[in-house]
């Protein structure tokens, strides 16, 4: 059954159309995954599903009584009070009554570990992405729309993420380039490229076989068409014969396919990464003894870590939010000093940074300005380049080029910033979430690059493909200032991650807390609830499927009475929001031991 439906939908802003002419249909329980290159109109796209734009023209259906919530990929202005608090007013807003607002409050809280009592503006990227979901979730919405939603996200939070959508059994349109998050969670791909929608039903993996098909033959049909286009030219060139008048049909053809020429839109182009390649460093990069590091009194980030990092490493950092990852890239990189312990660094290094708050970009600077102030050429591999034509092997235009840093893309921003990093000389990267709003071509190409750089990369990326496809060990925080270095990748990580019990047995201290504050075990009432749940849960699933399946059909809809249906559409959202609600509480008592 559609719940929204789009038809010959218009939407532009003074430039080339972001939507042309499209047409998509959302059914419930969809689960649509939203690709496209960065600056494509993907944004766009969802604040129009959510009521938040008008179209400039075509019709936008929704059903009867249609919740949504959009989840941003930017964070507020601002963060007045608590994170409770911020909830509060979002429910209040909603019409949400006090009493049930708290309980929602409290379920979701549990779910996603908000730090209710603590400033949003005081919390980690990734809380701060979980306080945006925690909001829409308040709403409980028929359809969600989330734009971004892994950016900040460390990747047991992205798991959890996943868990949880799933769970919900919600209609998804989500905006993602997190390669592994699609390829679990996405039943449809729909592609937005050169303003129109391609709709693939189907998975993440069967997406990327088809669209190169598409591709292909959409490239072998431009050189057919260029072909004849270039026939007809060099007819039309010859003279007085294509003048005569049994052959004006043939010009007048030629003139519509210059105009169709004229009116095509190309693929965007790929962008040319290069590192501007430094003089070698020593074989040694980076030596640690002990090294430790703390904030004044607090519990220490990193402790007694011994590390040796060799020219060619590259080298992936894991670890939740909040866990000192930037800290160590500080660290190693002689920005900060070691509070314990020694650290070395080797010779002739030359180190670029990427940060993943863009802290190095001027938001009210052009483009331009950003990368090369008020001069025209920039210096790339010892070379003088034109700084507009560098900027265009980022898909930047000359017309973009001019444009404020704070109208760009995320995915544009961080595209920029590849373009700084890249001018200067480097033979160690330090690359601080560099996948963040990347699309899923311009992630390829830096792989690739950073496949073939000869210097030394340390990276932080919540990526999962990206950091199993790149790097050659990691560095894991495994809690209480402990960096364990493994060979490998996410997916080596968790493969050796069952080899870890026999270092938590010889090490009783360590264990000793969690049997002081043991659990409370399930009562005989809850372990009677639990056994039930799993029931109540199939009962469920099962009359939603039936109504769904009612609801799919026409003719419901042709001979039902508006009592009747109205009557089925209230049922499935009862149905519905009593299933979220069963599976919430089985999950709770599942965590409590029996």
């Amino acid at each position: 059954m559609n719940i929204l439906s789009l038809h010959q939908v218009c939407l532009a802003f003074g430039g080339p159309k972001l939507l042309d002419n499209v047409s998509l249909q959302i059914q419930a329980g969809d689960r649509i995954c939203l690709l496209g290159r960065n600056g494509a109109g993907k944004s766009t796209l969802m604040r129009l599903l959510n009521d938040d734009l008008p179209a400039d023209s075509g019709e936008i259906q929704r059903r009867q009584g249609l919740r949504t919530a959009y989840v941003s990929q930017d964070f507020p202005a601002s963060w007045p009070g608590t994170t409770r608090e911020y909830l509060c007013r979002r429910g209040a807003a909603a019409g949400i009554d006090e009493q049930s607002l708290q309980i929602r409050i409290d379920q979701i809280a549990g779910r996603l570990e908000l730090l209710l009592d603590e400033p949003p503006i005081d919390l980690s990227g990734g809380q701060q992405r979980r306080t945006l979901l925690a909001a829409a979730l308040i709403l409980e919405p028929d359809l969600i729309l989330l734009d971004e939603p892994t950016n900040h996200l460390d990747i047991e939070a992205i798991i959890k993420l996943e868990e949880m959508l799933l769970r919900l059994g919600k209609t998804l349109v989500f905006v993602s380039h997190d390669r592994a998050f699609a390829r679990r969670l996405a039943t449809r791909i729909v592609e937005l490229d050169r303003g129109q929608l391609h709709d693939y039903r189907c998975d993440y993996e069967t997406f990327l076989a088809r669209r190169h098909d598409v591709i292909n033959a959409e490239e072998k049909a431009w050189e057919r068409f260029d072909q004849k286009l270039a026939e007809e030219e060099v007819w039309v060139r010859k003279g007085i014969k294509a003048r005569r008048t049994r052959n004006m049909g043939r010009v007048r053809d030629l003139l519509k396919l210059r105009e169709e020429r004229r009116q095509r839109r190309e693929r965007i182009g790929k962008v040319r990464l290069n590192v501007d390649a430094a003089q070698r460093s020593g074989r040694m990069v980076i030596e640690t003894e002990g090294m430790g590091f703390r904030y004044g009194d607090n519990p220490p980030l990193i402790e007694h870590l011994d590390l040796r990092i060799m020219r060619g490493d590259r080298i992936a950092l894991l670890g939740p939010n909040g866990c000192g990852k930037t800290t160590l890239l500080r660290l190693l990189t002689g920005e900060l000093q070691p509070t314990a312990g020694a650290l070395r660094l080797g010779t002739n290094l030359e180190i670029a940074y990427f940060d993943q708050l863009r802290e190095q970009l001027d938001g009210d600077k052009s483009v331009k300005q950003n990368l090369a102030d008020d001069h025209d050429q920039v210096l790339v591999g010892g070379k003088a380049r034109h700084v507009y034509g560098y900027l265009q092997d980022f898909l930047f235009t000359p017309e973009r080029a001019r444009t404020p840093v704070r109208v760009l893309s995320g995915g544009e921003k961080n595209r920029l910033l590849l373009a700084k990093l890249f001018t200067r000389p480097a033979n160690m990267l330090i690359l601080d979430e560099p996948t963040n709003d990347l699309d899923m071509e311009t992630l390829e190409l830096l792989e690739e690059l950073l496949l073939d750089f000869q210097g030394t990369v340390l990276l932080v990326s919540h990526d999962r493909d990206f950091v199993n496809n790149l790097v050659t060990s990691s560095l894991v925080f495994s809690g209480n200032g402990k960096v364990e270095e493994i060979i490998g990748g996410y997916d080596d990580w968790l493969a050796q991650k069952p080899a870890q019990p026999p270092d938590a047995v010889s090490k009783p201290k360590q264990a000793a807390p969690p049997r002081k504050e043991r659990p409370r075990k399930l009562t005989f009432k809850e372990k009677k609830e639990l056994e039930n749940l799993p029931l109540t849960i199939e009962a469920l699933e099962a009359e939603q499927s039936e109504l769904h399946a009612i609801m799919a059909d026409p003719t419901f809809y042709q001979h039902g009475s508006s009592e009747k249906i109205a009557a089925a559409q209230q049922r499935l959202e009862a149905v519905e929001q009593e299933l979220e609600a069963t599976y919430g509480r089985w999950q709770d008592l599942e965590q409590i031991p029996e």
